[in-house]
């Protein structure tokens, strides 16, 4: 079960971070063809952004793409590897800050500071108590009109029958996290389940924000997002060179 002492040690000292976490982009021919081809149109109106928080930057796959987007950048990380890392590669970016945190909080971030928070291939690895802790204070850090985006699991929907394919949360799914969002005084506003690796449909991505009256969440089940990575990479990674 990946929970938070599994994900502490495996991401600290047990993961070799040779390539940076570029393979986990492979597929789609690399990082940048994946964010301009797929992460981007789904965050196109909310960038660029003043405030982006990242949570679990890692080694800066994304925060690359984030950064030249918003005028103050924060990275928090539960991994003390990952914040040395991106404070080395990222040591000349004045508006840039990286913080270690206990895997549950968001240390240092002011109350109501945040356009955008951000975090991709990251909480899918977490359980429903960690997306529970992390959900309240997403939404403290937001401001009024801020968004959340947020990859997570959504292996809960298919009660076990599929084992845990890449070390996805066996306690989560899109209806949980939805209703931690509501019971925190949040709004769903997008809610995307995608396939990941396989035709099953074990992630999802969901966009929120703090309480909006009548707003009315969208869900969509794409089963064809692998499709989408391939599209990418045999069409536009070419592009990335």
């Amino acid at each position: 079960m990946p929970d938070l002492a599994w994900n502490s040690a495996f991401w600290d000292g047990q993961y070799d971070w040779k390539t940076g976490g570029e393979e986990w982009s492979e597929v789609w021919g690399g990082s940048e063809p994946q964010w301009f081809g797929s992460l981007y149109p789904r965050l196109h109106r909310f960038l660029p952004a003043e405030s982006i928080l990242e949570i679990a930057p890692g080694f800066g796959r994304w925060t690359k793409y984030l950064i030249p987007n918003c005028t103050r950048y924060i990275g928090i990380d539960l991994s003390q590897e990952c914040v040395d890392a991106c404070r080395r590669v990222f040591f000349n970016v004045r508006h840039a800050t990286f913080i270690k945190n206990d895997g549950l909080s968001l240390p240092g971030v002011k109350n109501s500071s945040c356009d955008l928070v951000f975090s991709f291939d990251s909480l899918v690895h977490v359980g429903l108590e960690i997306i529970e802790a992390y959900v309240p204070e997403i939404i403290r850090v937001l401001l009024p009109s801020g968004v959340a985006f947020i990859h997570h699991s959504n292996l809960l929907a298919f009660n076990g029958s599929l084992g845990q394919p890449h070390a996805r949360s066996l306690t989560v799914s899109a209806d949980n996290v939805a209703r931690a969002v509501e019971l925190a005084g949040g709004s769903v506003l997008i809610q995307e389940v995608i396939n990941w690796g396989s035709e099953h449909a074990h992630d999802c991505l969901t966009l929120f924000g703090r309480r909006r009256a009548n707003s009315k969440p969208a869900r969509v089940d794409n089963p064809r997002f692998m499709d989408e990575a391939f599209i990418i990479r045999d069409f536009q990674a070419l592009w990335s060179k």
